[in-house]
C-alpha cells in the first residue's frame, strides 16, 4: 500500500485510536509484536509483515470499526466477505463486539467492572488497565474471556448495564443460531459448532456408474480370453458385507487432530478461527466412535515425531485411523509453527502396511485443511456437452499406457486423503466460524451418520465438494479434492 496514504492516516489518529486498532488486530498479529506500539505507523509495519496491507480491505475494516469513515476516502475499498485465506485474514467479529462495548461503557461502569473482577484478576492486572480494552486483554490472558467463553463478561455486564450485556448476548445468539448438524437427543451442544451456510435437508443420493456387463478386463501384458459364460447375477436386497470395511470395535479407532494456530515467525499469520475446526472435529468423531487426541501448535519436528510415534502403536483393537491437520500449507506440504515444511508423504508414510502392520487392510483417513498454493480459483459457467470425437477416444486409450500425470495418491492401500483445495490454490477460513472445508465436512459426516441410507465416505466427500464449490469466498471459489486407494466402502455411523 502507498506509504504516503498510511502516513496521512497516521497523522489523523490519536493515541487512544491507535490503542483501539492494536486491540482489534490481536487476532491477526502476535500480541508480543503489538507491545510498545506508540503510533499507527508502527502498527502498519506489523500489518505489512503479515501481508495485511496488500490491499485496502483489512485497513478499511479497521477504520470503519473505530468510526473514522472520514479517512476511508484515502483508500480504494472493496466489499468482500469475512472469509479469508491463510494469506488474507479479515477482522474478527468477536473483537469488534468487544470494541463496541468499550465505546459504550461509561467511566463509572468501567471502575465498577474492575472492582467486580478484582477477585479473579491480579491486583496489577486491574491497576494497569486504563481502559476496558486493557481489561479485556487481561481477562483473555487469564482465560476468563475468549471468542467461545463469554459467560464471565456477560455476567459482569449484567450487573452494570443491561444494554452492554445485550451486546454480548446478541453475539452469542448469533453464533448459536447458525445452522448446526443434528445430533442424537442425548447430546447437549453449546454454541461451539458453527457453520454460516444454510443447511439443505438430508439427501439420499443414488449414484450411477457405467455398466461393464458382458465385458472382460485384462492387463496390457496379458492376452484377452473370452469367458465361456458369465456368472449369474441376481439382485439382492442386502448389501454384500465383504464390500464394506468392518467397524466393530469400541472405540472404532483414534482420531488425531494437529491444530496449528500460533506461528512463531514473521512469515506466516496466526490462524484465527481454527479452534472452531478443532472443536467440531472433536465432537463429530467422538460421536462416530473414535477416541480424539488433539495436539496444538506443533513445530515441524514435533509433527513428524507425533506421527511416527502414532504409527508405532498397536491398532489390533481398532478398525480405522483418522488424522486431521489444520495449518498453513503449500503444494504438497503443510507447515509447523516454526514455519518449516512437513511434506504430505511424511504425514502418511508412518501408516503404510509395511510400517504399521496392525493397520493393514484398515481404512486410514487424512483430512488436510491448508492452502496448496497461492493461486485463486475462479468460477465459470459450464459448457454444454459436445460429441466425443474418435481421436479423443484414441488419445484417452493411449493414456493408459503412458506416464501418470498429476498428483498420485498416498502409498499403500486403504488410504484416503481429503484435501481442502486442489493443488496450486488457496483454501479459505472464517476467523469466527472456522474453515469452509472442515465445517462442511463435519456437517456432511453427521448427516450421513444419522441417515438411514448407507452412504459411504466417498459419497459424503462428493457432497462436500458440491457444497463447498457453491460458495463464493472473497469473490473466488474453492474446490476440495479427495484422493484415495480405498479397497472397500467405508460407512461411518454414530456409536
Amino acid at each position: 500500500m502507498d506509504r504516503l496514504k498510511l502516513s496521512r492516516i497516521d497523522e489523523e489518529l490519536d493515541s487512544s485510536e491507535v490503542a483501539a486498532l492494536c486491540f482489534l488486530c490481536r487476532e491477526v498479529v502476535n500480541s508480543k509484536r503489538l507491545e510498545g506500539i506508540r503510533d499507527a505507523k508502527e502498527l502498519f509495519l506489523r500489518l505489512e509483515e503479515k501481508g495485511l496491507l496488500e490491499n485496502d480491505f483489512f485497513l478499511s475494516q479497521l477504520l470503519q470499526t473505530i468510526r473514522r469513515a472520514d479517512l476511508l476516502n484515502l483508500l480504494e475499498t472493496d466489499s468482500r466477505r469475512p472469509e479469508e485465506t491463510d494469506a488474507n485474514p479479515g477482522l474478527s467479529d468477536y473483537r469488534v463486539m468487544l470494541y463496541r462495548i468499550y465505546e459504550d461503557m461509561t467511566e463509572e461502569n468501567f471502575e465498577k467492572m474492575k472492582f467486580l473482577l478484582s477477585s479473579k484478576l491480579f491486583k496489577r492486572q486491574t491497576q494497569t488497565s486504563n481502559t476496558a480494552l486493557d481489561l479485556f486483554v487481561e481477562m483473555e490472558k487469564t482465560g476468563l474471556l475468549s471468542n467461545t467463553n463469554l459467560h464471565e463478561l456477560h455476567a459482569v455486564l449484567q450487573e452494570l448495564d443491561q444494554q452492554l450485556a445485550s451486546t454480548v448476548r446478541r453475539y452469542m445468539q448469533g453464533v448459536t443460531q447458525r445452522p448446526q448438524p443434528r445430533l442424537p437427543s442425548h447430546v447437549s451442544m453449546d454454541y461451539q459448532r458453527v457453520n454460516n451456510t444454510p443447511q439443505p435437508p438430508i439427501l439420499s443420493i443414488s449414484e450411477t456408474a457405467p455398466s461393464y456387463e458382458g465385458q472382460s478386463v485384462c492387463s496390457d501384458a496379458e492376452p484377452s480370453t473370452k469367458p465361456s459364460s458369465l456368472p449369474s447375477t441376481k439382485p439382492s436386497s442386502l448389501p454384500d458385507e465383504t464390500e464394506y470395511y468392518a467397524l466393530t470395535h469400541k472405540p472404532r479407532g483414534v482420531c488425531v487432530v494437529i491444530n496449528n494456530e500460533k506461528f512463531l515467525g514473521a512469515q506466516l499469520r496466526d490462524r484465527a478461527g481454527t479452534q472452531e475446526d478443532e472443536k467440531v472435529l472433536r465432537e463429530v468423531f467422538t460421536h462416530l466412535g473414535f477416541t480424539v487426541v488433539v495436539h496444538n501448535n506443533l513445530t515441524a519436528g514435533a509433527m513428524r515425531h507425533e506421527l511416527k510415534e502414532l504409527g508405532r502403536g498397536n491398532f489390533s483393537d481398532h478398525d480405522a485411523l483418522v488424522v486431521c491437520v489444520l495449518s498453513h500449507g503449500e503444494k504438497g506440504c503443510v507447515f509447523g509453527t516454526d514455519e518449516q515444511q512437513v511434506f504430505l508423504r511424511e504425514v502418511t508414510q508412518p501408516f503404510t502396511s509395511g510400517r504399521a502392520p496392525t493397520l493393514a487392510g484398515k481404512p486410514k483417513l487424512f483430512f488436510i485443511q491448508a492452502c496448496q498454493g497461492s493461486d485463486y480459483q475462479r468460477g465459470s459457467m459450464p459448457c454444454p456437452p459436445r460429441p466425443r470425437l474418435e481421436e479423443d477416444r484414441e488419445s484417452s486409450l493411449e493414456e493408459d499406457a503412458g506416464p501418470v500425470r498429476g498428483d498420485t495418491v498416498p502409498w499403500g492401500a486403504d488410504f484416503l486423503l481429503g484435501m481442502a483445495t486442489v493443488p496450486e490454490c488457496k483454501s479459505f477460513r472464517n476467523t469466527v466460524t472456522g474453515s469452509i472445508y472442515i465445517q462442511e465436512l463435519c456437517t456432511q459426516l453427521m448427516r450421513s451418520a444419522q441417515s438411514l441410507e448407507k452412504d459411504d465416505i466417498l459419497t459424503v466427500l462428493t457432497r462436500v465438494n458440491r457444497e463447498v464449490s457453491k460458495r463464493d469466498c472473497l469473490t473466488y471459489k474453492q474446490m476440495p479434492e479427495p484422493k484415495y486407494t480405498l479397497t472397500k466402502k467405508l460407512v461411518l455411523k454414530c456409536v
